[in-house]
Formats: C-alpha cells, structure tokens, sequence
C-alpha cells in the first residue's frame, strides 16, 4: 500500500469522527444537559446543535412532555386510629432540566416521599368517614404542597389523584352491614309509605263512594216521597171531586183487610179494632133495618146481636132493607170476617199461653175458665 494513501485515511476517519461529535441531533418534546469539562453549559432545544468534541457531552437526557407516576400503596393513620392503604397518581411536567438534573438527585424518589408525608398529614386530620367523602379538598391540599416544593426543581405538578382508599377487613365489613341496614331502613320507609297512599286512596275511594251511595239514596227517596204524595193528592183530589161518603170509604176500607194475610211470611195477622163499626156502616149503606123483614132467622138474629151490642156505644146507625141482596152480602161477608178474627184471636191466645208455659217449666199449667 502506498504510504501517502495511509495518512489520508487516518485523517479522514478523524475528521467524520469529529463531524460526529459536533452535531447533536435533539428529538421533540427532549431536552439535553450539556457539561463542558464537567461543568453545565447550555440545554440543547430540539432540533439540529452544534458542540465541541472531547469538551462537550451530554450529561442527561430529560422528556419534558407530562408524565404520570403511580407510587405503591402507603399505610396512613386516620383520626379515629384507623390504618388505611392509600394508593395516589401524580401528573408531573418538567419545566427546568436544569433544575432537574441538578437540584435534586433523584425527583421522582423525592416526589413519592413528600407525597406520603403529605398525605400522613392531611389524613391524620381527618376521621375515616370524612378521608372516604372528602377526596377532592385531599387533591387540592396535596397539590398545593407538592406544587410548592417541586417549584425550585423545575418541576410542575399539574394534578393529584388519590386512586383507592382502602380500609381495614374489619372496617369493610362493618361498613358493608351499615350499607345493608341503611338500604334496609330506606326500603322499609319506601313500602310504609307505598301503603300509607295505598290506604289514604283506598279510604278516599270508599268515602266517595258513600257520598255517591247517599245522594243516590237521598234523590231517589226524593223522587219516591215527590211520587208518594202526588198520588196521594190525586187520590185526595178524586175522592173529594166524586164527592164519596163514609159508606163507600168503609166499603173499600173491608176490602183492604183480605191483604193483610197474603204473604208467606205472616204468622199471625191483627183485627182492627173499628171493623165492628166499618161493617155497620157497609151495612147501614143498603137501606133501613125494621123489624119482620123477610130476612133469614140467623141472619136477623146475628143483625140483632150486632145491633145491641153497637148500640151501647153508637147511637143512629142506619138499617139494612129486607129484600136488598147487597145487604146480604154485606151481612154475610161481616159474619165471615168475624168468624176469622175470632178463630184467629184464640189460636193466637192459646199458642201465647203455650209458648209462655214452655219458657217457664216449674211453672204448673193454668186452666181455662
């Protein structure tokens, strides 16, 4: 080989050595620390950078972009001397590499730490039930610390989040029985009151109802008390246009009697007490009653015992012709009707005496006189 060409190449490979050591390429969102002789001289910005070889180097390498840091879960006592596990996540940004790099040996160790201090603190404060319902005014208190001390190492803390708080089993399971009862209290309280509205409509219901019954009652007794008495006038008002006497209404008052025996249900029936009295006044109503008529000797001395026995309390009653035939049916149909009566008054008499003996035993029977 020639010896002039050895040279060359030697220079050669120099030179594209130190051309390498000159340019510093910088990718985005990167910072790099450059030591000249061991001491710090700028911070490259991304992009294409120039710097002496053999004096300069790079020291660190940071990402300035925002990062996240998940610490372990850290034991901290509670006011009410509860022991609980704390997990948190940070969201940091470098916003000083210098500060960085030199102002604290390792930032993330020292972040994790002050966080736990931090938190001892502002959870030691606090009972349980106030650490579980209170993450937010945590976050905020947390960030302000943390915020502060990291300032002067060029880092920025952008947020806090505490990710679980977890208590002892023991808490847990009485928390999970105070849960149970509380629902158990708002599903009783739920269903007394579905059942209290269920009543208060049903009672509503009901009182409208009887509202609704009673004026139905009340019109329709309106109505039937409004027929009741036309009638009556209609009645009232033909009885006095035709001009009816006291025969006629006796006549119909004998009528009405048959009725009073017609249901069922009837047991005993009562003989009113002026049916003497309508009977004459029937029989009166056929003509005069004298003496040797052509009438039957029954009928004349039935005619002539009635005739005695009103005559003590009435006086003028009218006679019945001999040959009237309505007369003896009137006759007739009155000695029937009293022959009723009276076998109805002693079968009456005789089953009251029976159920009078029946209800007292050591009672000795009565005989009739």
């Amino acid at each position: 080989m020639d010896p002039v060409v050895i040279p060359i190449l030697v220079a050669a490979i120099v030179v594209v050595f130190l051309v390498a050591a000159t340019v510093r390429i910088v990718p985005q969102a990167r910072r790099y620390n450059i030591e000249r002789f061991g001491r710090y001289r700028r911070t490259l910005q991304p992009g294409l950078n120039f710097v002496l070889p053999v004096a300069d180097r790079v020291n660190t390498k940071l990402d300035v972009r925002e990062q996240v840091y998940s610490s372990d879960p850290k034991p901290v006592i509670t006011e009410d001397n509860l022991v609980v596990n704390i997990d948190t996540v940070l969201y940091y940004q470098i916003t000083d590499p210098r500060a960085a790099a030199y102002e604290v040996a390792d930032y993330l160790h020292a972040i994790d730490q002050l966080t736990v201090t931090t938190l001892r603190n502002v959870i030691g404060s606090m009972d349980l039930e106030g650490t579980l319902t209170s993450r937010e005014e945590i976050n905020a208190r947390l960030r302000a610390v943390l915020d502060d001390a990291t300032g002067k190492w060029g880092i920025r803390v952008n947020r806090v989040e505490i990710k679980a708080i977890d208590p002892p089993n023991t808490i847990k399971e009485a928390m999970e029985k105070q849960m149970r009862a509380e629902r158990d209290k708002r599903a009783a309280i739920l269903h007394a009151e579905g059942e209290r509205q269920a009543k208060i409509l049903t009672a509503e219901g009901t009182k409208q109802k009887d509202i609704l019954e009673a004026q139905g009652t009340q019109q329709a007794m309106i109505l039937r008390a409004d027929g009741e008495s036309k009638a009556v006038e209609l009645v009232f008002q033909a009885v006095h246009r035709n001009n009816a006497d006291a025969k006629v209404l006796a006549y119909k008052y004998l009528e009405t009697l048959p009725h009073l025996a017609q249901s069922d249900n009837n047991t005993f029936w009562v003989i009113p007490g002026e049916l003497t009295e309508a009977i004459r006044t029937v029989t009166g109503a056929f003509g005069d009653r004298s003496a040797g008529t052509g009438l039957p000797p029954a009928a004349q001395r039935e005619d002539a015992t009635d005739a005695d026995a009103s005559d003590k309390d009435h006086v003028g009653a009218p006679e019945v012709e001999a040959n009237s035939t309505l007369a003896l049916d009137a006759v007739a149909a009155a000695d029937e009707a009293a022959k009723q009566a009276a076998v109805a008054v002693s079968d009456a008499k005789a089953e009251a005496e029976a159920a009078g003996e029946a209800r007292l035993p050591g009672r000795p029977p009565t005989s009739d006189t």
